[in-house]
C-alpha cells in the first residue's frame, strides 16, 4: 500500500503500502499581492512553453490514434491505439510535473497497477478498458490543446504589453523619426492633435504599468485554471480511493482470517507436541505407580515423583502457551509494562525506549498485536540474526493531511542483517498480523548491517 510513509519514516523496503491519502487543497503561495510575485517566475515557465507543447502533443496523438483507428481492421491498429493511450498517459504526467515545478500542490496520479488478468491479451490490452487512459487522451488531444492556446495567447500579450509599454520611451529615443501614429498609444495621441513622443511615452508606459500589476493575478489564475482541469482528468478519483480501501479491507480480512488459521495450528501442534504429551505420560507413570502400590511402595514413590516433575513441566508449557493469548502484564499494565519485561527477560539483551506521551492510552487490540510483534521480533534476532543486543521503541506519528494518527514499533539488533520476509516464518507472520488490522511493516535489513523492523499500527481518531 506509494505511497510514501508521511512524514520521519522512509524504508529501504516496503511489504505493504496503505492507500495514499487524498490531495490537498492549493496551499497559499503568499500573503496579499506581494507573495503572488514569488511563484510568478515559475508560473511563467509553465505557460510561455505551453503552445509547442500542446501543438506537439496534439500532432503525436492525432497521429497515433487515427492511424491505429485506420488499420483496426488488420488487427495491427490495436497496437497503434494502445500505442496512443501509453503516449497519453506518459504526457499527462509530464503535465502534472509541470505544475508541480510552477508551484502548485502534488496531484495524486492514478494507481496504474493492472487488475489481475487471467490471459495475456488481458494483460496487453488491459489499458483499453481503464478509463484513466483514455480521460489522458482526450486531455492531451483537446482540452490541453484549447487551453494551451488560450493560456498561452493571453500570457504573452500581458508580459508583451508590460514590457513593451514600460520599454516605449527607450525607442522613440532610439528613433525620433519613426512613424509612432501606427502603434496603438500613438493613434490615441492623435485623438489631442499630431503625434508627441512624450505623451506616447508617458501612456505606453501606464499602460505597460497597469499590465505588469495585474501580471501575477493573470499568471496565478491561468495555472490554477490548468491545475484544477488537471487534478479532474490526470489525477486519481474518489472512486479510486474507495475501490483501493475495499480491497485494502478484503485484504486485512483475508490476512487476518490466515494468520487466526495459522495461530490455531500452531497452537494445536503445541499442545500436542508438548502439554498433551507429558500428560499422557504423567496418565501412565500413576497407572504403573498405583498397580506397583503395595507390591512395590519405593518404585511407586519414585513414579509419583517423576509424575510430579511431569506435571509441574506440563504447568509450565501451559503457561508459556497462554502467554500467546495475552500474557498477564499487558492485561494488568499496559503494553510499556508488558514490552519493558519482554526487554527484561529476552535471550538477546534488549533495551526498550518509551516515546509515547503519559497521557495516552491505546487500544487493548493495538496494545496486543504490538507485544506479538515486539517478540517475535526479537525472537528472530535472537534465532536467525545471531545479535547481541536489541532495541524497542515506541512512537506516536500523526499524519496531518489525513489527521490519521499511527503507533510506530521499531525493533532494531545488531545482528547479520539481510533478512527478507519468508512464507511461513517470522517476518512473514508479522506482516500478516499487521494487515489483518489495516497496518504497514517496514523493513531495512542491510547485510551485516544489522535489522530494523519498524511495525505500523493504525490508531482509530
Amino acid at each position: 500500500m506509494t505511497t510514501t510513509l508521511p512524514n520521519d519514516i522512509a524504508p529501504a523496503a516496503d511489504i505493504a503500502r496503505p492507500p495514499s491519502p487524498p490531495t490537498a487543497a492549493p496551499p497559499a503561495s503568499g500573503r496579499g499581492y506581494l507573495g503572488l510575485w514569488r511563484t510568478v517566475p515559475r508560473e511563467l515557465g509553465f505557460l510561455l512553453p505551453l503552445l509547442p507543447i500542446v501543438v506537439a502533443a496534439i500532432s503525436v496523438l492525432s497521429t497515433l490514434l487515427w492511424t491505429g483507428v485506420g488499420m483496426i481492421t488488420i488487427v495491427v491498429g490495436f497496437f497503434i491505439v494502445l500505442a496512443a493511450l501509453y503516449v497519453a498517459r506518459g504526457l499527462g504526467d509530464f503535465e502534472l510535473l509541470r505544475l508541480r515545478a510552477s508551484g502548485r500542490p502534488a496531484i495524486t496520479p492514478p494507481s496504474w497497477t493492472p487488475r489481475p488478468a487471467t490471459g495475456w491479451i488481458s494483460r496487453v490490452f488491459g489499458p483499453f478498458a481503464d478509463p484513466h487512459y483514455w480521460m489522458h487522451l482526450l486531455h492531451g488531444m483537446i482540452v490541453n490543446f484549447v487551453l494551451g492556446v488560450i493560456s498561452w495567447s493571453i500570457t504573452i500579450t500581458w508580459v508583451a504589453s508590460a514590457l513593451g509599454g514600460l520599454t516605449y520611451w527607450i525607442w522613440v529615443i532610439a528613433s525620433p523619426e519613426a512613424d509612432r501614429s501606427r502603434y496603438f498609444t500613438g493613434r490615441i495621441s492623435l485623438l489631442f492633435g499630431d503625434p508627441n513622443p512624450v505623451v506616447d511615452s508617458i501612456f505606453s508606459f501606464a499602460v505597460g504599468l497597469v499590465f505588469l500589476a495585474t501580471l501575477p493575478l493573470v499568471t496565478r489564475g491561468l495555472t490554477l485554471m490548468h491545475w484544477g482541469v488537471a487534478k479532474g482528468m490526470l489525477g486519481a478519483w474518489s472512486s479510486d480511493r474507495l475501490r483501493e480501501q475495499v480491497q485494502t479491507l478484503t485484504e486485512s480480512r483475508a490476512a487476518a482470517s490466515s494468520a487466526e488459521g495459522q495461530s490455531l495450528r500452531r497452537l494445536e501442534r503445541d499442545i500436542h507436541d508438548g502439554p498433551q504429551q507429558r500428560l499422557v505420560r504423567l496418565q501412565m507413570d500413576l497407572a504403573s505407580a498405583e498397580r506397583q502400590l503395595e507390591a512395590d511402595p519405593e518404585r511407586s514413590r519414585a513414579l509419583i515423583g517423576e509424575a510430579l516433575t511431569q506435571s509441574k513441566e506440563a504447568l509450565e508449557e501451559l503457561r508459556a502457551l497462554s502467554r500467546g493469548f495475552a500474557p498477564p502484564l499487558l492485561l494488568d499494565r499496559g503494553l510499556r509494562a508488558a514490552l519493558s519485561g519482554l526487554c527484561d527477560r529476552g535471550v538477546v539483551p534488549a533495551r526498550f525506549v518509551d516515546e509515547l506521551p503519559p497521557e495516552v492510552e491505546l487500544p487493548t487490540e493495538v496494545e496486543r498485536n504490538a507485544y506479538f510483534i515486539a517478540a517475535e521480533a526479537l525472537t528472530n534476532a535472537a534465532k536467525h540474526a545471531g545479535a547481541r543486543s536489541a532495541t524497542v521503541t515506541l512512537r506516536l506519528r500523526r499524519i496531518p493531511e489525513t489527521d490519521d494518527t499511527w503507533l510506530d514499533l521499531h525493533v532494531v539488533d545488531d545482528g547479520r542483517g539481510g533478512a527478507t520476509p519468508i512464507a511461513g516464518h517470522g517476518l512473514a507472520g508479522i506482516d500478516e498480523r499487521l494487515r489483518g488490522v489495516g497496518g504497514l511493516l517496514t523493513l531495512s535489513s542491510p547485510v551485516g548491517g544489522g535489522t530494523e523492523v519498524v511495525a505500523h499500527l493504525p490508531l482509530v481518531r
